[in-house]
């Protein structure tokens, strides 16, 4: 699996965490699991699972913030996040038409197994980006079974990216997309932090892409790349959607969390995307530097970074999303699948002979 930087680019000027994804974050996790076969019908589908902190995230909870781009999207339990402020359990990344499956693997799953037994009920958060491209999206692959694998496969580490989980059959820019990480270090008078970054790309129009202000999706056009599977482009219908989750270490109450989130409209738009009407666009922060539980009654001390000091994390958290967007379609391989329709892979060749050619 290739990344950005095996290419020699680099994105900002903020330095990565030692695996330069959302598990740099202290106790972030993250699983997959991945469906591709050809019978009884054709899957290209998956799920990804982000667990914001080793434990018990059902009772220790963490501050959280939301923001959406643009709503043609789903993201479940958002109500409550918005209401209280908290995190109350893992975030599962998901196709469409699967949803719902996907939310009652994870109630399911904090019901019953040993590393929730203190779950007594939460409002799981689940999100969506669409796949039916690639994958038979109406015979609904996906199984419990397949929920609970991600989440007992969820580790720290180096992340797989491209067509894995939840990205499986995902498309960029109109090259194959899915998942994609990167991570910033943020040095602040009150100490070292980490802000990490997961999407689930799945958006944009091919002329819009841009890899550090080059216009690559002009410059890589379908007569080199072609797109057969969608002839004419069609703004309208170019929106899908983007799924991105950020989390750090900081200190941070929910209003914060929201304004982080609200940066990764920054890094999105570096890349190109806008915002398509059709398109799904939903962005959640979390942050571990509190430890909070609805089970406890009684008053706590929360830490807050002051107001002051968040210019850096804004910086950080629009590199972290843009580099992590490139990732996804770095690591992507070319996909035959429903219907018999390819989706081709952004040629690191051309990528690179595109940055560094000055001639746009």
């Amino acid at each position: 699996m290739a990344r950005l930087r095996d290419l020699g680019v680099t994105i900002g000027r903020y330095p990565t965490g030692p695996h330069n994804a959302i598990t740099d974050v202290p106790g972030v996790l993250v699983g997959h699991t991945t469906l591709i076969y050809d019978t009884p019908h054709i899957a290209r589908t998956g799920v990804t699972v982000i667990v914001p902190r080793e434990g018990d995230i059902w009772r220790d909870n963490c501050f959280a913030g939301f923001h959406a781009f643009n709503g043609c999207g789903e993201m479940t339990g958002i109500h409550w996040v918005k209401e209280s402020g908290l995190l109350c359990s893992p975030i599962a990344l998901t196709c469409t038409h699967q949803v719902g499956l996907v939310h009652e693997a994870l109630v399911q799953y904090g019901a019953q197994h040993e590393r929730a037994r203190s779950y007594i009920g939460a409002l799981p958060v689940v999100a969506e980006t669409w796949d039916g491209w690639l994958n038979d999206a109406n015979a609904h692959p996906i199984e419990h079974r397949h929920v609970f694998a991600a989440m007992d496969a969820a580790r720290g580490g180096p992340v797989a990216e491209g067509c894995v989980g939840g990205g499986t059959g995902m498309i960029c820019y109109e090259f194959k997309g899915g998942i994609g990480t990167s991570s910033r270090v943020v040095r602040t008078e009150d100490g070292v932090f980490v802000v990490g970054v997961l999407v689930q790309s799945n958006h944009g129009a091919r002329e819009g892409l841009r890899v550090n202000g080059v216009p690559i999706g002009a410059l890589i056009g379908k007569d080199r790349v072609p797109m057969d599977w969608r002839e004419p482009a069609d703004h309208a219908d170019a929106g899908s959607s983007i799924i991105i989750v950020i989390g750090t270490d900081a200190p941070l109450i929910p209003t914060q969390c929201n304004r982080l989130a609200q940066r990764a409209t920054v890094g999105l738009a570096r890349t190109g995307g806008v915002g398509y009407n059709g398109s799904g666009d939903l962005f959640l922060c979390f942050a571990t530097g509190n430890h909070v539980s609805e089970y406890d009654a009684r008053a706590r001390e929360v830490k807050m970074l002051a107001h002051r000091q968040l210019n850096a994390f804004f910086e950080a958290t629009a590199e972290a999303v843009e580099e992590a967007i490139i990732n996804s379609l770095v690591a992507a391989e070319t996909m035959t699948g429903f219907r018999g329709r390819t989706v081709y892979a952004l040629p690191h060749d051309a990528l690179v002979q595109a940055l560094g050619s000055g001639t746009y």
